[in-house]
């Protein structure tokens, strides 16, 4: 009888493990493209402050300098962000396969076409990640009207660049914004909305 119990314990065992590791893989991807815990309660860490809403700020004097991203973008073109020192820059990081990323896409759209219009000192630029071929991407683009240029960063190294403790861009969807000298001001790692958008930007290109 010891014979014929054991099969049984291995095979629930095995089961147990495999509905173990697809709810942990499951989770995973889910954090990967949903923003982590962003939007939770208020709070602080390093030199900067989260709020309700999910944003994280840094203070003008206590602000961490942005990496150097630069490298193809998705049109085949080059990029180096640091030659956009001097304008406040809106990084926006995105894959065609995140569901959260074409929610937020048209915002993005109409934000970006509406101060380039304005003449607002104000570049926006995107950082496409884990997108196997650059069709999906351009594909994405032209979906959502996108115009704004996006480096095209399929391994997700140029995140990698961006210091620990710092306001980095470490889940899909996350957004930026640097200053005019290059500095993290900003950041949120939910999906954007217009007004929530706005609420980013326009602090830091009212700053002198």
């Amino acid at each position: 009888m010891s014979l014929s119990r054991a099969p049984r314990r291995r095979s629930t065992g095995g089961r147990a493990l495999l509905l173990t590791a697809v709810t942990v893989t499951g989770a995973l991807v889910l954090t990967a493209c949903d923003g982590g815990d962003s939007g939770k309660p208020t709070g602080s860490g390093g030199n900067y402050v989260t709020g309700a809403s999910g944003i994280s700020t840094s203070a003008k004097g206590e602000r961490t300098e942005a990496p150097k991203l630069d490298g193809e973008t998705v049109d085949g073109k080059s990029l180096d962000t640091t030659a956009l020192k001097g304008k406040v820059v809106v990084l926006n990081v995105w894959g065609s396969w995140c569901p959260p990323c074409r929610a937020e896409a048209p915002a993005f759209a109409k934000v970006s076409k509406e101060l380039t219009d304005a003449g607002k000192d104000v570049v926006f630029v995107g950082v496409n990640v884990r997108d196997n071929s650059k069709q999906n991407a351009a594909s994405f683009e032209e979906t959502f009207g996108i115009t704004y240029p996006s480096l095209y960063d399929p391994d997700g190294k140029l995140l990698l660049r961006f210091p620990r403790g710092s306001l980095n861009p470490n889940a899909i969807p996350s957004t930026l914004v640097l200053d005019r000298e290059g500095r993290i001001a900003a950041r949120t790692l939910a999906p954007l909305g217009e007004e929530q958008l706005r609420s980013m930007i326009d602090p830091v290109l009212a700053e002198q």
